[in-house]
């Protein structure tokens, strides 16, 4: 066989497809991150036509292209969370109202094999978006981040995403040290509430594109 690393994830990607679908979820299937942009811009939002569209943290969602795009959209109230030089108190409104939007785009830590997505925050703005409040959510899901079960997701979000995701927002917190979860107290701890979503409710309100490429942390 000449692709088998192509074969291997087309059958890891339709097998997590079926498991996503059978917990209620809409999957749509991407081949990069500018493809699941497109896929946002030109399947999902002609058919939700949202009057007001936000997102959480999420590199893979701003390797998308999708912030840019979406910033320049006419006739679509955007919420920008990630707009900078606002003052905390602006930033921490602006992310309580987006819970209350048409359409909230963000990603996820991790996904099991059986289809769940499991998230660890530190404010909670991410995990509540995608539990309750806006009327439609996409999640935008690279294939490094599938995982056999929930035990490997708790993982990888402890010993993988919150040190990087540390490092990265040059937090002061012993992973960013050690590389792993030392439990901290730190007042900059990101570590804060997890969730676990086994299903999508209502059915299909939740999207999920799954990019068959490496994407985010």
């Amino acid at each position: 066989m000449e692709n088998p690393i192509e074969k291997y994830w087309q059958i890891r990607l339709d097998n997590l497809s079926n498991a996503l679908e059978s917990n209620n979820f809409k999957v749509y299937r991407a081949d990069s991150a500018e493809h699941a942009g497109r896929i946002v811009m030109e399947k999902i939002i002609p058919v939700i036509k949202p009057k007001s569209i936000s997102w959480g943290g999420s590199q893979t969602f701003t390797s998308s292209g999708l912030y840019k795009t979406l910033k320049n959209s006419d006739g679509i109230e955007i919420l920008d969370v990630f707009e900078k030089n606002l003052d905390p108190e602006t930033v921490l409104e602006r992310r309580r109202q987006s819970l209350l939007v048409d359409l909230f785009i963000t990603g996820t830590n991790a996904v099991t094999e059986a289809g769940q997505l499991v998230n660890l925050d530190m404010i909670g703005n991410r995990v509540c978006g995608i539990t309750f409040g806006p009327k439609h959510v996409v999640i935008l899901v690279g294939r490094n981040k599938i995982v056999p079960d929930v035990e490997d997701a708790l993982y990888r979000i402890k010993n993988y995403a919150a040190p990087t995701n540390s490092i990265r927002l040059d937090k002061k917190t012993p992973c960013v040290k050690t590389s792993y979860c030392e439990e901290c107290k730190s007042p900059d701890r990101i570590c804060n509430t997890w969730t676990i979503t086994e299903k999508s409710f209502p059915k299909q309100r939740t999207k999920i594109v799954l990019i068959n490429k490496d994407l985010g942390l």
